[in-house]
């Protein structure tokens, strides 16, 4: 009997396991409905599409926070609803409630066909691994279940293609470089979560 020469299998998850699109549509839209809702200011002064452009401003403003896609998410709501009136104290408030409205739906997602039987069917041969540059926690997920172990960019300060996340996920299994495969769609520009 030969060794197996995988050991892991490691997966990118936004539109490797599920199209995230529609995933941040709907998370944006309750994002939104959470702030009409509790600071309705900011949709005096925007619109959905003015929201993102502010975070997208507020992404480039903040470069130490390049790698941490939820932190940038909850300081780019920080500065609107200061930029609209509210006090520090309830712009912080209102920052992570808005996130929190925004990550619970973030992670209702739907995995693409055929994709929960081929993780039951490798999670029986190999280690399976979730290595993801978006602030989705594949364990708050319906496929949690299938995964050994998840970092995020968040989680090691750096994004794919840098290789951080693949050394923590060597050092979480013992395996080696050629021992891993890694399952991603490649991306031909940065997705924002």
């Amino acid at each position: 009997m030969t060794e197996r020469l995988i050991k892991l299998v490691s997966f990118d998850l936004d539109n490797t396991l599920w199209d995230v699109e529609p995933v941040l549509l709907r998370a944006e839209a309750a994002q939104n409905h959470w702030l009409e809702q509790n600071f309705p200011r900011v949709f005096e002064e925007f619109d959905g599409d003015g929201l993102r452009d502010f975070r997208f401003r507020a992404h480039q403003s903040h470069p130490e926070l390049a790698h941490q896609i939820s932190k940038i998410r909850v300081q780019a709501m920080y500065e609107v609803l200061q930029h609209c009136g509210y006090s520090p104290s309830q712009s912080r408030q209102g920052a992570q409630g808005a996130f929190d409205a925004f990550l619970t739906v973030r992670h209702q997602v739907e995995p693409y066909e055929q994709a929960l039987e081929v993780l039951e069917r490798l999670a029986q041969h190999y280690a399976l691994g979730a290595l993801s540059n978006g602030n989705a926690d594949i364990f708050k997920t319906d496929i949690g279940e299938y995964f050994d172990f998840a970092y995020s960019a968040e989680q090691v300060d750096a994004s794919k293609p840098l290789p951080d996340m693949f050394h923590a996920a060597m050092e979480e299994t013992g395996a080696a470089g050629h021992e891993i495969v890694h399952v991603a769609k490649r991306h031909s520009a940065q997705q924002q979560a």
